[in-house]
Protein backbone atom coordinates (compact mmCIF):
# COMPACT_ATOMS: atom_id res chain seq x y z
CA UNK A 1 0.00 0.00 0.00
CA UNK A 2 1.30 3.44 -0.87
CA UNK A 3 2.07 6.05 1.77
CA UNK A 4 1.86 9.80 2.15
CA UNK A 5 4.55 11.34 4.30
CA UNK A 6 5.81 14.84 5.03
CA UNK A 7 9.32 16.23 4.89
CA UNK A 8 11.06 19.59 5.08
CA UNK A 9 12.12 20.83 1.66
CA UNK A 10 15.56 21.54 3.15
CA UNK A 11 16.23 17.81 3.69
CA UNK A 12 18.02 15.92 0.94
CA UNK A 13 15.81 14.11 -1.58
CA UNK A 14 15.74 10.34 -1.09
CA UNK A 15 14.74 7.48 -3.35
CA UNK A 16 12.10 6.53 -0.76
CA UNK A 17 10.34 9.90 -1.21
CA UNK A 18 8.42 8.71 -4.24
CA UNK A 19 6.36 11.47 -5.89
CA UNK A 20 7.57 14.81 -4.42
CA UNK A 21 5.07 17.67 -4.08
CA UNK A 22 5.82 21.12 -2.68
CA UNK A 23 2.64 22.16 -0.86
CA UNK A 24 3.65 25.70 0.17
CA UNK A 25 2.18 28.77 -1.46
CA UNK A 26 5.55 30.55 -1.44
CA UNK A 27 8.81 29.20 -2.86
CA UNK A 28 11.18 28.31 0.02
CA UNK A 29 14.20 30.55 0.52
CA UNK A 30 17.58 29.26 -0.49
CA UNK A 31 16.31 26.27 -2.48
CA UNK A 32 17.03 26.02 -6.19
CA UNK A 33 14.61 24.26 -8.51
CA UNK A 34 17.25 21.56 -9.13
CA UNK A 35 17.88 20.96 -5.43
CA UNK A 36 14.14 20.77 -4.74
CA UNK A 37 13.80 17.79 -7.11
CA UNK A 38 10.05 18.31 -7.38
CA UNK A 39 7.52 16.38 -9.37
CA UNK A 40 4.84 18.99 -8.67
CA UNK A 41 4.40 22.36 -6.98
CA UNK A 42 0.78 22.68 -5.90
CA UNK A 43 0.60 26.08 -4.22
CA UNK A 44 -3.21 26.16 -4.50
CA UNK A 45 -3.46 23.35 -1.92
CA UNK A 46 -1.76 25.47 0.77
CA UNK A 47 -3.81 27.41 3.34
CA UNK A 48 -5.08 30.78 2.21
CA UNK A 49 -2.73 33.69 2.98
CA UNK A 50 -5.19 34.95 5.59
CA UNK A 51 -5.28 31.62 7.44
CA UNK A 52 -1.51 31.18 7.19
CA UNK A 53 -0.85 34.64 8.62
CA UNK A 54 -3.39 34.14 11.43
CA UNK A 55 -1.88 30.76 12.38
CA UNK A 56 1.70 32.10 12.42
CA UNK A 57 2.89 28.55 13.36
CA UNK A 58 1.72 29.08 16.93
CA UNK A 59 1.20 25.82 18.78
CA UNK A 60 -1.69 27.29 20.80
CA UNK A 61 -3.58 27.95 17.54
CA UNK A 62 -2.89 24.62 15.86
CA UNK A 63 -6.21 22.92 16.75
CA UNK A 64 -8.24 25.85 15.38
CA UNK A 65 -5.92 26.14 12.39
CA UNK A 66 -6.42 22.45 11.61
CA UNK A 67 -10.22 22.79 11.69
CA UNK A 68 -10.15 25.89 9.49
CA UNK A 69 -7.70 24.39 7.02
CA UNK A 70 -9.75 21.18 6.73
CA UNK A 71 -12.78 23.35 5.97
CA UNK A 72 -10.80 25.10 3.21
CA UNK A 73 -9.66 21.78 1.78
CA UNK A 74 -13.21 20.46 1.47
CA UNK A 75 -14.01 23.20 -1.04
CA UNK A 76 -10.63 23.33 -2.77
CA UNK A 77 -10.53 22.07 -6.39
CA UNK A 78 -6.76 21.49 -6.06
CA UNK A 79 -7.55 18.43 -3.91
CA UNK A 80 -8.78 16.51 -6.97
CA UNK A 81 -5.75 17.64 -8.98
CA UNK A 82 -3.28 16.53 -6.35
CA UNK A 83 -5.01 13.17 -5.77
CA UNK A 84 -4.99 12.52 -9.51
CA UNK A 85 -1.30 13.45 -9.79
CA UNK A 86 -0.34 11.25 -6.84
CA UNK A 87 -2.21 8.22 -8.07
CA UNK A 88 -1.34 5.17 -5.98
CA UNK A 89 2.35 6.09 -5.65
CA UNK A 90 4.25 6.75 -2.46
CA UNK A 91 4.16 10.51 -2.03
CA UNK A 92 6.10 13.04 0.02
CA UNK A 93 4.55 16.42 0.78
CA UNK A 94 7.31 19.00 1.11
CA UNK A 95 7.05 22.12 3.26
CA UNK A 96 9.38 24.86 4.57
CA UNK A 97 8.05 25.28 8.13
CA UNK A 98 10.48 24.58 10.98
CA UNK A 99 8.25 22.41 13.17
CA UNK A 100 7.69 18.90 11.76
CA UNK A 101 4.49 18.41 13.79
CA UNK A 102 2.86 21.86 13.78
CA UNK A 103 2.39 22.68 10.09
CA UNK A 104 -0.17 22.46 7.32
CA UNK A 105 1.53 19.56 5.51
CA UNK A 106 0.75 17.24 8.45
CA UNK A 107 -2.93 18.17 8.24
CA UNK A 108 -2.91 17.84 4.46
CA UNK A 109 -1.23 14.41 4.51
CA UNK A 110 -3.89 13.03 6.85
CA UNK A 111 -6.68 14.58 4.76
CA UNK A 112 -5.31 13.24 1.46
CA UNK A 113 -4.77 9.79 2.94
CA UNK A 114 -8.44 9.64 3.98
CA UNK A 115 -9.61 10.96 0.61
CA UNK A 116 -7.47 8.47 -1.27
CA UNK A 117 -8.79 5.56 0.79
CA UNK A 118 -12.38 6.49 -0.18
CA UNK A 119 -11.65 5.63 -3.80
Amino acid sequence: MSTIKTKRIYEEPASTDGFRILVDRLWPRGISKDKAALDLWCKEIAPTPELRKWFDHREDRFAKFKARYLHELKGNPAVSEILHSMGARNTTLLYAAHDPAINHAVVLASFLDKERSKK
